[in-house]
């Protein structure tokens, strides 16, 4: 579609400026990936190159810009809004899934073409499969000194100046000096002298520390290099760095600006260097590797460690749930208010309502994720976002889906509920509950040392399958302790994972439907993986989980004939516990309603 000429001329001369370093680098193409050097999930808004060159303000997506054309790929939740936000006469529409980007390039350019690339805005393996699929077609990769974007980006957002905070080592359970004594010796184990820890929540959970330097994540912007001792050397802006930060991190930790990482890794000849090439940028890689360190592939030794929360994380993460659920309940009571008296709000109001009970709590930061409140058939979209569009009013006799979460400074929360707006269908009410039946599977499921979770994702899906439904997403990823809500490297889903669940681990389990232009179903929880202490004589170690979210599901889109006793036994134990839980929390009409919310069926 056209767009009006000043965002058209705006991104025409965007384009141009691009182009005209192409032609002084002598380049027929430049890689712009959704992505900054620090390659996490979100992107502070200094970073965002991709919407600085196309409008586009999706979270996945990739642009290349050629000398006479320019393409932009975005996956299926982007169908939409990319025709909304970027020009048709400027870029072409491609499938970020269905047509790799690397292979275009190749069926578009002739032999002996040059790709430019910003080197820290990709991963090593990125890297090293783009480079070698280009080679074959005769097309050369090259890493640009400056990335263009920043050389034209005028009026560029400042980055955030907000000081660095000091979590506490009660809440942590553990000092930073423990922590890195134990990561250290996992370095030496893998053979390395030292790791690049590259990702933002592994070196602020190592030190201990927060930050506010990204939307949704409570991190500081930087990189750190973990010693086999249990040294430490962190790049990161200094000037946030707080008074007494040296006495809470301990001892072997240097504070070292952003910009001597690079000779820092130019300086590595000899050092094993063990990085994760999946995940942290080529630019840190090559450099140490160009420089005569010897590079040891293996993931982030942070990882496993992080995720397996010990008694104090998750005492935080407990204490934080039952906060949030006391929230939520607040907002859904309100909700069937306001339905009742025939007020139907808009997704943003409904958004906005919601966190301003969650506001309430002096514990509470910022969302843990842009609120998904969908109405109706939006909700058919499972990463819908009302912020892209015009917010869509509630109507009457539908189904409300609104999946969100909090940080708060003892927790990360994530939850998502699907509510009756007026009468539903029985059709609905039958698809609800195939999605609870899986659910529930899931939650009640005991399995051995060594599971994972591909293993266990068959549980969610089961019901929907024996009818002939499934749905696109993975049914559960973890969770960080006052960190990313997307934390790996456990998750529960079809694709391959080889990561066992292990006890202190907290995923979510959120099976869902879609049924495109009309409604989308999702029911989640956060649980924690724990020993199975139950099962008397059993001949293997056998782990459960345990849930951590405690707020109401909506009965009223529940079809009973299609469960069995066991799973009705399950739903009115699980409301019982919501019940006793929030209850001495809640008074008036807000007790009334979770009294109602929680009657056995």
């Amino acid at each position: 579609m056209s767009l009006p000429s000043s965002s058209h001329n705006k991104i025409a001369n965007r384009l141009a400026a691009i182009r005209s370093e192409l032609a002084n680098a002598n380049l027929d193409a430049f890689i712009i990936p959704r992505a900054d050097e620090y390659l996490g999930e979100y992107v502070p808004e200094h970073n965002e190159r991709l919407y600085w060159a196309t409008d586009f303000t999706g979270s996945a997506g990739m642009a290349i810009v050629l000398k006479d054309k320019a393409a932009i790929f975005t996956d299926g939740r982007y169908t939409v809004q990319v025709r909304l936000q970027v020009d048709a006469n400027l870029f072409s529409y491609e499938s970020l899934t269905d047509t790799p980007q690397v292979e275009w390039l190749c069926d578009t350019l002739p032999a002996g073409a040059r790709v430019g690339f910003d080197a820290r805005l990709h991963t090593l393996a990125w890297f090293e499969n783009a480079k070698a699929t280009l080679a074959k077609a005769q097309i050369e990769l090259v890493a640009v000194e400056q990335n263009p974007i920043d050389k034209h980006w005028q009026n560029r957002p400042a980055p955030s100046s907000a000081a660095i905070t000091l979590f506490s080592n009660d809440s942590a359970g553990k000092t930073s000096l423990q922590k890195r004594t134990e990561i250290g010796a996992l370095v030496k184990k893998a053979g390395a002298d030292v790791a690049l820890i590259a990702a933002l929540d592994s070196f602020c959970w190592l030190l201990n520390i927060r930050g506010n330097d990204v939307p949704r994540l409570p991190v500081v912007l930087g990189c750190a290099l973990l010693h086999a001792n249990g040294d430490m050397q962190l790049f990161t802006d200094l000037s946030k760095l707080p008074e007494g930060i040296e006495e809470h991190v301990g001892a072997g930790v240097s504070f070292n600006s952003e910009a001597a990482l690079a000779d820092t890794l130019a300086s590595l000849q000899g050092v094993k260097l063990l990085a994760d090439p999946n995940s942290a940028n080529a630019w840190a890689q090559n450099l140490a590797r160009d420089a005569g360190a010897k590079l040891i592939a293996g993931i982030d030794p942070v990882s496993l460690p992080k995720a397996q929360k010990n008694a104090a994380e998750l005492a935080g993460m407990r204490a934080s749930h039952i906060r949030d659920g006391v929230a939520v309940s607040r907002f859904l009571a309100w909700l069937d208010a306001e339905v009742a008296a025939n007020r139907l709000h808009d997704e943003a109001t409904l958004a906005d309502k919601l966190e301003s009970f969650r506001l309430e709590d002096p514990k509470y930061r910022e969302p843990s994720f842009d609120t998904i409140s969908a109405a109706g058939a939006n909700a058919a979209m499972c990463h819908y976002n009302h912020n892209n569009g015009t917010p869509a009013l509630m109507t009457m006799n539908s189904i409300y889906l609104v999946d969100s979460g909090a940080q708060y400074i003892d927790g990360t929360t994530d939850v998502t509920r699907t509510i009756a707006i007026g009468e539903v269908s029985d059709e609905q009410k039958k698809m609800v509950t195939l999605v609870l039946k899986g659910h529930i599977a899931l939650d009640q499921a005991r399995y051995p040392k060594g599971t994972t979770g591909q293993q266990l994702d068959a549980f969610a899906r089961q019901y929907l399958w024996q009818h002939g439904f499934d749905y696109d997403h993975g049914t559960g990823h973890g969770v960080g302790h006052f960190l990313s809500v997307h934390e790996g490297p456990q998750r529960i889903g079809k694709n391959l994972n080889a990561i066992a669940l292990i006890p202190g681990m907290v995923l979510s389990n959120e099976p869902g439907y879609y049924r495109a232009d009309s409604f989308g179903i999702r029911l989640e929880n956060l649980v924690v993986v724990q020993h199975c202490e139950a099962l008397k004589g059993a001949e293997r170690e056998m782990y459960e989980f345990d849930a951590l979210t405690l707020i109401p599901m909506d009965a009223r889109l529940i079809d009973k004939s299609l469960l069995t006793q066991g799973e009705i036994d399950w739903f009115n134990t699980y409301h019982q516990k919501v019940f006793n839980t929030l209850s001495p929390l809640m008074s008036g009409s807000e007790l009334e309603w979770l009294t109602q919310a929680t009657k056995a069926i």
